[in-house]
């Protein structure tokens, strides 16, 4: 508990700096909205233009994509300093890590706040409410909870393969280009129905790189559509589960290849 009194401390700290520049911080989530609208946009239009894709229509690619996003915002607001990994452990910045008392994976997570992803939850949000609106959701209590769990579990899944990547930074020290390039992959495929791919690539995108795990089965599953999965109906129910059993399978990768960490003797 004295920990996470720690933690919270340092997230607020990092939050409070951000807001110091209050134009900056609004043009960030402005510019963090107006670029994923230009991203859900390619998907309207290509809805619009053939009706549906992959059998899902509109309302439910909507709904997809606000998952997708939601998700992608809370692990941005949680583990965007990932993308800063490189610089930490090149410039020595890691070495201070080391003698504070609180996990040096917890100091990396709320060293700097990203306020774009602001951007990302209120897009999001915003994408889920006018799906929603459309009754393409049976809601009960119970679909409210798993849908909360679900955009958790999403962005746990996200961070459990960034926290993996960004491990081998203890042996090669760069591998941004590795974590922003799956990153990507991330945001491109994880806005769309992963039945429209081919075979061999479904299979990679569920269990190479678990992005059908961030919200096409949770999706699936609210929308009354998991019987069509090339999966069972019961593994993409678990998709929450999932995502945090990968984190805390990553954060153990993380604390075994953290001791492979050479000081930049600055």
């Amino acid at each position: 508990m004295e920990r996470f009194s720690l933690m919270r401390t340092l997230a607020g700290a990092a939050i409070r700096s951000e807001l110091q520049y209050r134009a900056n911080a609004v043009s960030s989530i402005i510019g963090g909205i107006l670029f994923q609208i230009t991203g859900f946009i390619v998907v309207w239009i290509i809805a619009a233009r053939f009706g549906q894709i992959g059998d899902w229509g509109l309302a439910e690619l909507t709904f997809l994509y606000g998952m997708r996003l939601t998700s992608h915002g809370i692990f941005y607001a949680f583990f965007s300093q990932m993308f800063e990994l490189d610089r930490v452990l090149i410039t020595g910045e890691f070495d201070r890590y080391l003698v504070r008392p609180l996990p040096p994976l917890m100091q990396l997570f709320t060293r700097k706040l990203r306020i774009n992803c602001f951007g990302d939850l209120i897009g999001g949000s915003a994408l889920l409410i006018a799906a929603s609106s459309g009754g393409v959701v049976d809601w009960s209590p119970i679909a409210v909870v798993y849908l909360l769990l679900a955009v958790v579990g999403g962005a746990l899944v996200e961070g459990a393969v960034q926290i993996t990547l960004g491990s081998l930074g203890f042996r090669f020290l760069q591998t941004y280009p590795l974590r922003a390039s799956v990153n990507e992959v991330f945001n491109v495929y994880g806005n769309y129905p992963n039945v429209i791919f081919p075979t061999a690539l479904r299979a990679v995108l569920t269990f190479g790189l678990p992005i059908a795990f961030v919200a096409f089965f949770p999706a699936s599953v609210l929308l009354n559509r998991a019987d069509e999965l090339s999966v069972p109906a019961w593994l993409a129910s678990i998709a929450p589960l999932v995502g945090l059993v990968l984190f805390l399978i990553a954060v153990r990768i993380w604390r075994w290849q953290s001791a492979n960490y050479q000081s930049a003797g600055n």
